[in-house]
C-alpha cells in the first residue's frame, strides 16, 4: 500500500489571503467613505435644513393676530370695532372623546343645543387639530369655573379671541358688510394674491362690503413668538417676538343719522337708495332694505337663520344698490332729453301736439301715453314736467339707438361705477349688436321707442342711477363715487384722504343744461308729477318721478293694482337733485312694487335731503290703521 502526502504551497496561501485582506480592506474603507460622506452630507449641505426642523421641534412659531381696523363714519361715529372675549375651545385630535367631553363640560358650564350646531359646522370646516369653539363669550364666573377643573378636560382650553361687533346693529349692513370664517374659497384667493401667511392664526375675514373691499387694510400684519417647547409640548420661554401691525381705521363719507333717516324712511317696502355728493362723488347714503343683523354672522350663524335670510321672498341679503337691476322707467327721461337737444333734434321752440299716443309708420300699434288723451302742446321742457311717453318715444326713433346709447353712457348707463364694493354688476343698455349675440335676432324701431321711456331691455342698478343723476347736475361731469374718504393709519400719525377721480365727461351746451334743470325743478312744483315732494321746500328740487313695469300689460287691458299680486305691480323710481341752481346732494330711490315714483320713493329722497341741507330730522306722524291704499288705474304705458 502506497500513501499519498500533499505538499502545501504555502506561497499560494500567502498570495490568497492577503488577496482577501485586500479586498476586504477597500470594503471598509468605502463603507467609511460612504458613511463620512453621508455624514458630510446631512452635517454640511444639510445643515440648514436640518437645523430647521431640530429647530420647529425644539421652537414654535406662534402667529398673533393683528387688531381689525375700525370703521367709522363721516362723524367719527363707530360702525365697526373689536372686543375680546372668553372662549371654550376644543381640539378633536386632543380630545379622548369629543362627544363626551362636550356632555361633560355642559355639566359644569351650559351649552346649548345652538352652541352644539355650531360647532359641528365648524369642526367640519377644520382640521383635526384646530381648536373649536364650544362656548363663545364666557363671563368671568364661566372662565372661572371651568379653570379650576381644566384637568379634567384633555383638549379643552379658554382662550381670549378678538371679536367684530357692529354697535348699530344692521344700520347700514349691506355697505359696511360683515366678517365671516374664512372657507376653502377665502384660501384659494388669498394663495392666489399670496398673502395667505399673512393669516396665520387668523379665522375670520371680510365678506361682502367695505369688510371685504377693503380687507388687506383692515387687516393689518400678523405677528409671531418664537416659543421654546419641551418634549411634552409646553412652553419653556419666549426666544423672539415680532409684533403684529394693527389694520387701519376707515373713515366713510356716510353719516350714520343720515343713513338711519334714511332706512326708516322706507318703513317695510323693499328698495334701495344713494345719494352723492355730485362734484366729488362721495357716496352720502347707501340704503338696501330690508336689512339683516350683521353679527349674526361673526361668531357662525346658525342653519336655521341662514336659511330664513337665504330663502326670504323679500332677498334681505341682495345687495340691491349695485346687485338689483331695474328698468329705468320714466327717470331715464332727462338723459334721452339731453341727447336730443345736443343733438339739435328737439331744439326750442320745437313741439308736438300729444294725441295721447305714437305710431310707427305703417303700422296700427299704439304706443300709448299714461294719460288718457295725451298733454295736448307739449314742448322739451313740459315733456319732462309731466313725463310725456309720447315726446320721447318719437325722440328716441329719431335719435336712432345707436346715437342714444352712445351719448346716454357717458352718465354711466350699462357700465360699471366703479364703486369701492365687491360684486356690482353693470346694467344694461341694449344695442342691435348685443340683441344679436345674445339672442340672434334683428333689432326693430319699434324696440328703440320703448329705449326712449326706459323701458324695453334697458336694465340699471340704484348706483348707476343716482351716478347719472349725480353727472347731470354736476354739467355732465361723472366722478367715481366712493364710500370710504380717507384712511387712518394704525400709528394714528397719518391720514390718507382717498383721491377723488374723474371717471368721464361729456361737454354739454348751458341752454341745454338749462332746459332741462328747468323741466326737472317743475317736476316738484304745482302741476309736476312730484309736487307733493317738493311742497314747502325752502330750496329748489330738480327730479324726475318714474314707474317701471314688473309684469306687461296687454294692448288695450288696464293696469289694476289693487287687483295683482304686491310683487306684481310696477316700481316706483325717483331721482333729484338739489339744490337745483347749486347741486350738493344727488340721490335714486327705487321702491321696489312700490307704484308712483312721486307718492312712494319722492318722499324718501325728500326726507335725505332735508336732513343733508337743513339739518331737518323727520317728524313721524301717527298712522291710521284703519285707512286703506286706494288701488291705482292707469293705462299699460307707466304712470309717473
Amino acid at each position: 500500500m502506497r500513501l499519498r502526502f500533499e505538499v502545501k504551497n504555502h506561497s499560494l496561501e500567502q498570495h490568497h489571503y492577503s488577496a482577501r485582506l485586500t479586498v476586504a480592506m477597500v470594503l471598509i474603507l468605502l463603507c467609511f467613505a460612504i458613511l463620512l460622506g453621508r455624514f458630510a452630507y446631512l452635517q454640511i449641505l444639510k445643515y440648514d435644513y436640518f437645523h430647521t426642523l431640530a429647530e420647529n421641534n425644539r421652537v414654535s412659531l406662534v402667529p398673533i393676530v393683528p387688531n381689525r381696523g375700525l370703521i367709522l363714519d363721516r362723524n367719527g361715529v363707530t360702525l365697526a370695532h373689536n372686543f375680546f372675549v372668553y372662549t371654550l375651545e376644543i381640539t378633536p385630535s386632543k380630545a379622548v372623546d369629543v362627544e363626551a367631553t362636550i356632555n361633560h363640560i355642559s355639566q359644569l358650564i351650559e351649552v346649548s343645543a345652538e352652541d352644539r350646531k355650531r360647532f359641528k359646522k365648524l369642526r367640519q370646516e377644520s382640521h383635526s387639530f384646530e381648536s373649536v369653539p364650544i362656548r363663545t363669550h364666557l363671563n368671568e364666573v364661566e372662565a372661572a369655573k371651568f379653570a379650576a377643573h381644566r384637568y379634567q378636560f384633555p383638549g379643552v382650553e379658554i382662550r381670549s379671541r378678538l371679536f367684530r361687533h357692529y354697535p348699530l346693529g344692521n344700520l347700514g349692513v349691506h355697505m359696511i358688510g360683515y366678517i365671516g370664517r374664512i372657507n376653502a374659497a377665502d384660501v384659494k384667493v388669498l394663495e392666489q394674491s399670496e398673502d395667505l401667511s399673512n393669516y396665520k392664526g387668523s379665522d375670520h375675514i371680510g365678506k361682502g362690503g367695505i369688510e371685504q373691499y377693503y380687507e388687506r387694510q383692515l387687516h393689518g400684519t400678523t405677528g409671531f413668538q418664537q416659543v421654546e417647547i419641551d418634549a411634552d409640548g409646553h412652553a419653556i420661554r419666549v426666544l423672539s417676538s415680532t409684533p403684529p401691525v394693527p389694520g387701519d381705521n376707515l373713515v366713510l363719507s356716510i353719516d350714520s343719522k343720515m343713513q338711519d333717516i334714511a332706512e326708516k324712511a322706507f318703513e317695510n317696502h323693499r328698495g334701495a337708495l344713494v345719494a352723492i355728493n355730485p362734484k366729488n362723488g362721495e357716496i352720502l347714503s347707501y340704503v338696501s332694505m330690508p336689512t339683516f343683523d350683521p353679527n349674526l354672522f361673526v361668531d357662525g350663524i346658525d342653519a336655521d337663520t341662514w336659511k330664513s335670510l337665504n330663502q326670504s321672498l323679500d332677498r334681505p341679503l341682495i345687495n340691491r344698490p349695485i346687485r338689483g337691476i331695474y328698468p329705468p322707467g320714466s327717470t331715464f327721461k332727462p338723459f334721452v332729453a339731453m341727447a336730443g337737444l345736443q343733438e339739435a333734434k328737439r331744439k326750442p321752440p320745437f313741439s308736438i301736439g300729444d294725441p295721447g299716443f305714437y305710431t310707427l309708420a305703417g303700422s296700427s300699434h299704439q304706443y300709448r301715453d299714461w294719460k288718457p288723451g295725451g298733454h295736448g302742446q307739449v314742448d322739451m321742457q313740459k315733456a319732462i314736467t309731466v313725463s310725456c311717453d309720447t315726446f320721447f318715444y318719437g325722440l328716441a326713433l329719431e335719435l336712432g339707438i345707436d346715437k342714444l346709447t352712445s351719448f346716454v353712457s357717458h352718465f354711466g348707463f350699462g357700465k360699471k361705477t366703479g364703486v369701492d364694493l365687491a360684486g356690482e354688476i353693470g346694467g344694461l343698455l341694449p344695442t342691435p349688436e348685443w340683441k344679436w349675440r345674445r339672442w340672434k335676432q334683428k333689432w326693430y324701431p319699434g324696440e328703440t321707442v320703448i329705449v326712449g321711456i326706459g323701458q324695453g331691455y334697458t336694465l340699471v342698478t340704484p348706483m348707476q342711477l343716482a351716478q347719472a343723476t349725480a353727472a347731470l347736475a354736476n354739467n355732465g361731469i361723472a366722478m367715481k363715487p366712493h364710500l370710504v374718504s380717507s384712511i387712518q393709519k394704525h400709528n394714528g400719525a397719518e391720514t390718507h384722504l382717498m383721491p377723488i377721480t374723474k371717471l368721464d365727461e361729456i361737454a354739454l351746451d348751458t341752454g341745454n343744461i338749462e332746459i332741462v334743470r328747468a323741466g326737472m325743478t317743475a317736476v316738484t312744483q304745482p302741476g309736476g308729477t312730484a309736487a307733493s315732494v317738493g311742497a314747502g321746500s325752502s330750496y329748489s328740487i330738480a327730479a324726475k318721478t318714474g314707474t317701471a313695469q314688473v309684469v306687461g300689460i296687454k294692448q288695450g287691458a288696464k293696469y289694476n293694482a289693487g287687483s295683482m299680486d304686491e310683487r306684481h305691480r310696477d316700481h316706483a323710481l325717483f331721482i333729484a337733485y338739489a339744490p337745483a341752481d347749486d347741486p350738493k346732494i344727488a340721490v335714486a330711490v327705487i321702491v321696489e312694487n312700490g307704484g308712483h315714483g312721486g307718492s312712494a320713493a319722492g318722499p324718501i329722497a325728500r326726507k335725505v335731503m332735508d336732513y343733508y341741507l337743513l339739518g331737518k330730522t323727520p317728524v313721524t306722524p301717527p298712522q291710521d290703521a284703519s285707512k286703506k291704499p286706494e288701488a291705482s288705474i292707469v293705462e299699460d304705458a307707466p304712470h309717473d
